[in-house]
């Protein structure tokens, strides 16, 4: 009897807690091609960098991909798979309006790998300057709840504790939206981004 009450309530805080967390779905509209969808700082609540380090390869003469979402603390790889040199920079860390000190990674030949940690919020414009055509982004969120859109410009993010929130998003040469949401199970927030 006493196990069966344990195997209860277990099932019951599983329940519950799956119960307070849903997903933010929505569309991004204004702008075409892919967008950054996040949640905003929230107050009282740090994140753990992942353990695992996204690469960003350069391949094809291209940052690829183009656009990489990435939680503040994270290390970021910078591949080379061309079979020419490479170099990564990023001018400035921009903080909506404000610009933050960029970084020069230097150039380096095919096959190796350059660590970046990403210790503040903001979206770093990669350039290179071996080849001045090559554009990219690192856009460094502060929150674990992000999701980039499809070209269509629609996103799903998961696992989204229910509460109220600032979701902003973000879209390559435009201007930042932020909209008060507030979630509670599956809810639905379209943003709309201007040049």
């Amino acid at each position: 009897m006493k196990r069966n009450l344990m195997v209860v309530m277990a099932v019951i805080t599983a329940l519950s807690l799956t119960a307070s967390a849903g997903s933010i779905s929505g569309k991004v509209s204004g702008v075409t091609g892919e967008s950054v969808v996040y949640i905003d700082t929230i107050a009282g609540k740090t994140f753990p960098a992942p353990a695992e380090h996204p690469v960003i390869d350069q391949k094809g003469l291209l940052f690829q991909p183009h656009i990489n979402v990435v939680l503040v603390g994270t290390t970021v790889e910078f591949l080379n798979s061309d079979k020419v040199a490479h170099n990564v920079f990023w001018p400035s860390l921009m903080q909506g309006t404000k610009k933050l000190p960029g970084k020069n990674l230097g150039t380096w030949p095919t096959g190796e790998k350059r660590p970046f940690k990403f210790d503040q919020v903001g979206v770093a414009a990669l350039l290179c300057n071996v080849h001045p055509e090559m554009a990219g982004y690192v856009v460094v969120v502060p929150t674990p709840y992000h999701a980039v859109t499809d070209k269509s410009g629609n996103y799903k993010i998961e696992n989204v504790p229910d509460g109220q929130y600032n979701l902003v998003g973000w879209h390559e040469g435009a201007k930042t939206s932020t909209k008060p949401v507030t979630v509670a199970g599956d809810t639905k927030a379209d943003l709309t981004v201007s040049k």
